[in-house]
């Protein structure tokens, strides 16, 4: 097997190389975005409560799926370290015990999501929502396993370059989607209406999709054929299965946290009243879109450093962990200013600001923005700098210290200002955004102390 070259010989090289994987990366998250606002859309056409009922469901069945998708994400680092030390049986390993975790994550979250109906009743939700929740989730728990498996494929396409291949893949979802709810939602092409049920099986039938072709892309392509990733996958594989874990489940932890804490955060906003509540979903939604650049950037910044890790090769680590930084600061520089000059028009996009009623919304969900400005900066640095860990295998401390930060001291400082200084709303954000700048400056510090700290060699 010939070896590709896989690492920049200067900080030139390997900004162009970072912008390369990213760049189909980042576009394939704002895919994933536009494949969830459609489910959203045509959740409204069927009616408020279909909407709220959806809502309602993909609420506690998107936390249950990111921890799964965690476990699997180790895959990505582990294969990028493999191809950067040119073994390519590693690689096999790695994909296969990927495959058998989501397995294992599915036999596990498959049976959580078919009781929040339960927990619906338990927790005193409208009884018909609760009817139609079900209907959604009785299907939609099909998604499960295609869509977490699909992450061990994605893991090996992005270390192997080939993102391009990924955002393509993304942006067949969204047709699939799009047609898929058209037909089963609403009973078009001769097919039943079946409403959020049929919104679950299209849901379900997108992630299969997704998965088959990047499959079929693994399995067929001349670049892939070598890793033989289908040969002998009954095969149990223990050490390597141990070794995924190990790495992904404080991974799964991260991701659950954080989406934990904006959930927290909702019911907080929640508990002010109906307006905050709302201009805190329209400004998070905009702050989630600015988002989807440094979370795909991120992506590539494992596969980067992962690559130099691998290689046994400190002075690529380095380069490859501070190049994705700075673009990811400087491309937050753009969501900063925009959300300080043009936060009126931002927020008006969602709202109709010649509706009285909507006057409080709108200067509330402004108010916000101006704090997300300042959350971009410190986002996409803690992203990017748990990505570069992530690189080197560094997964179980950057764990602790994000849930320190993002419960104990993002938490507590929004409660305190938000109901302890009356700050309100304006309390809410500014606990999210010491939080996670609180992860962004010690997970920097600890990239930083990486050779101190003993998790490469040093820079020579």
């Amino acid at each position: 097997m010939s070896a590709p070259k896989l690492n920049a010989k200067n900080w030139g090289e390997e900004l162009a190389r970072t912008f390369r994987l990213g760049w189909p990366l980042v576009v394939a998250q704002l895919a994933g975005m536009a494949l969830n606002a459609t489910d959203v859309i045509m959740m409204g056409w069927l009616g408020p409560n279909e909407l709220a009922a959806g809502s309602l469901a993909t609420s506690m069945l998107f936390p249950l799926f990111v921890g799964g998708v965690g476990l699997v994400s180790a895959t990505g680092p582990l294969i990028a370290q493999a191809i950067g030390a040119r073994e390519g049986k590693s690689v096999r390993r790695t994909v296969r015990q990927g495959l058998w975790i989501a397995l294992m994550a599915t036999l596990v979250i498959t049976p959580l999501v078919l009781l929040l109906g339960d927990f619906f009743t338990l927790i005193g939700q409208d009884p018909e929502i609760i009817r139609l929740a079900e209907q959604y989730l009785s299907t939609a728990v099909l998604m499960v396993f295609p869509g977490i498996a699909f992450i061990a494929l994605r893991s090996l396409i992005a270390a192997k370059g080939d993102s391009s291949v990924i955002l393509w893949i993304t942006v067949l979802g969204i047709f699939v989607n799009a047609l898929g709810n058209y037909a089963l939602m609403f009973g078009n092409f001769g097919l039943p209406r079946l409403e959020l049920a049929g919104a679950g099986i299209s849901t379900a039938i997108v992630h299969t999709t997704m998965f088959l072709v990047a499959l079929a892309f693994v399995v067929l392509h001349r670049r892939y054929r070598r890793y033989f990733v289908l040969v002998r996958l009954y095969k149990p594989d223990w050490p390597r299965f141990i070794q995924v874990l190990r790495i992904g489940f404080p991974i799964g932890l991260i991701l659950v946290s954080e989406v934990g804490l904006f959930g927290a955060a909702s019911l907080l906003m929640g508990l002010l009243g109906t307006q905050e509540l709302a201009a805190h979903a329209v400004a998070l939604q905009l702050a989630a879109m600015s988002f989807m650049v440094p979370l795909g950037l991120s992506q590539a910044t494992s596969v980067r450093v992962g690559l130099a890790y691998g290689a046994r090769d400190p002075a690529a680590v380095h380069r490859a962990g501070w190049t994705s930084m700075g673009l990811a600061l400087g491309f937050s520089l753009i969501p900063f200013v925009v959300f300080i000059l043009f936060p009126a028009p931002l927020v008006a996009l969602y709202l109709d600001s010649l509706n009285p009623e909507n006057a409080t919304t709108l200067i509330l969900a402004a108010s916000y923005l101006g704090v997300a400005a300042a959350f971009q900066l410190v986002d996409s640095a803690q992203v990017v700098m748990a990505a570069a860990l992530r690189g080197i295998s560094d997964t179980k401390v950057p764990m602790i210290l994000v849930s320190i930060g993002y419960w104990g001291v993002g938490l507590t400082t929004a409660w305190i200002c938000a109901f302890v200084l009356d700050w309100r709303g304006i309390g809410v954000w500014m606990g999210l955004a010491v939080g996670l700048a609180f992860a962004a400056i010690v997970l920097t510090i600890r990239f930083a102390l990486r050779e101190r700290l003993g998790l490469v060699g040093r820079v020579v």
